[in-house]
C-alpha cells in the first residue's frame, strides 16, 4: 500500500476524541505539532523539561479553544524510572489511554569528527535522543494498547539515514531511531493496534538548525507550523495500518 502523509488534507476534526502526547513540546517543531493536535480536535498531554515553557503552550492551546491539554514536565536527560512511572500513572488518572505518542525531544550535541568526538557529549546524545525514547515508549505502551488506534511517531533525520561526517552521535542516535522504528513495529504488527513510523521535518526555522548551521539565513525556511500537516495525517485514521515506514515532510 503506497502512503504519503504529505497528500493527506486533514480535516478540522481529524485527531477529535484522541489524547496525544508529544515531547520537546516547549519550542520548535514539537510546540508546532502540540498546537496542531490540538487545533485538529486533540487533547494534548506536553511533555518537556521546562514548565514555564510548558505553561505558555498549555495557555495558547487552551484560548484558541480547540482540544485541551495537561502538561508533563520530563527532563528526558535527568528524568529516572520512578519519574517515567509518574508520568504514565497521571497519564492513566486522567486519561485510561494514549492513543499518540510524538517523540520530538533531542539535542544536537557538538559537530566533530569522531576521532575528537567529546565522550561524555556522545553518552548524552545517545541517552536523550535514543534511549530516553525507549524508555518512555516502553512505560507508555500499556497506555497505548488500551487505544484503539494507536499512533507512535518517531523524529527521523536525513543525517540518520546516509551517514554525513562530522554530525557524529546526533547522526548515530537517528540511525538508531530508524531501527527502533522498524523494531518495535514489526513486534507489534498484527497483535496490537499501535502502528509505529518515523517522520523527518527536514530544514525548518528551529533553534537546533541555528545550532547546527549557524551562518545559515534561517529566514528562508520554513516555520514549524507549516510542517505539521504529515504529523496529523501520522496521528489520525489516513494512516491506519501503515507501519514500519520512514516519511519526509518536504519534497
Amino acid at each position: 500500500m503506497s502512503f504519503d502523509p504529505r497528500s493527506v488534507a486533514p480535516r478540522a476534526d481529524e485527531l477529535s476524541g484522541r489524547v496525544i502526547a508529544v515531547t520537546g513540546a516547549s519550542d520548535g517543531i514539537g510546540r508546532a505539532v502540540a498546537l496542531a493536535c490540538a487545533q485538529h480536535g486533540a487533547e494534548v498531554v506536553l511533555i518537556g523539561r521546562t514548565a514555564g515553557k510548558l505553561q505558555a503552550v498549555h495557555a495558547l492551546i487552551e484560548q484558541e479553544g480547540g482540544g485541551s491539554a495537561s502538561i508533563g514536565v520530563l527532563d528526558l536527560e535527568t528524568a529516572l524510572a520512578r519519574d517515567y512511572d509518574a508520568l504514565a500513572a497521571a497519564i492513566l488518572e486522567r486519561y485510561a489511554r494514549l492513543d499518540g505518542l510524538v517523540h520530538n525531544a533531542g539535542i544536537l550535541g557538538m559537530l566533530a569528527p569522531i576521532e575528537h568526538y567529546d565522550v561524555p557529549t556522545w553518552c548524552r546524545v545517545l541517552h536523550v535522543n535514543l534511549t530516553a525514547a525507549f524508555a518512555l515508549t516502553q512505560v507508555l505502551l500499556p497506555l497505548l494498547k488500551a487505544s484503539r488506534d494507536a499512533s507512535v511517531l518517531f523524529t527521523a533525520s536525513n543525517v540518520g539515514r546516509r551517514g554525513r561526517a562530522y554530525w557524529g552521535a546526533y547522526a548515530v542516535s537517528k540511525f538508531g531511531i530508524e531501527g527502533l522504528t522498524q523494531t518495535l513495529a514489526a513486534e507489534l504488527e498484527n497483535v496490537s493496534a499501535i502502528r509505529v513510523n518515523a517522520l523527518n521535518p527536514g530544514r525548518a526555522r528551529t533553534r537546533m538548525r541555528r545550532q547546527a548551521f549557524p551562518a545559515e539565513d534561517l529566514d528562508t525556511l520554513p516555520l514549524p507550523a507549516t510542517l505539521t500537516s504529515p504529523y496529523i495525517a501520522l496521528l489520525g485514521p489516513a494512516s491506519r495500518g501503515i507501519t514500519g515506514m520512514s516519511f519526509d515532510c518536504q519534497p
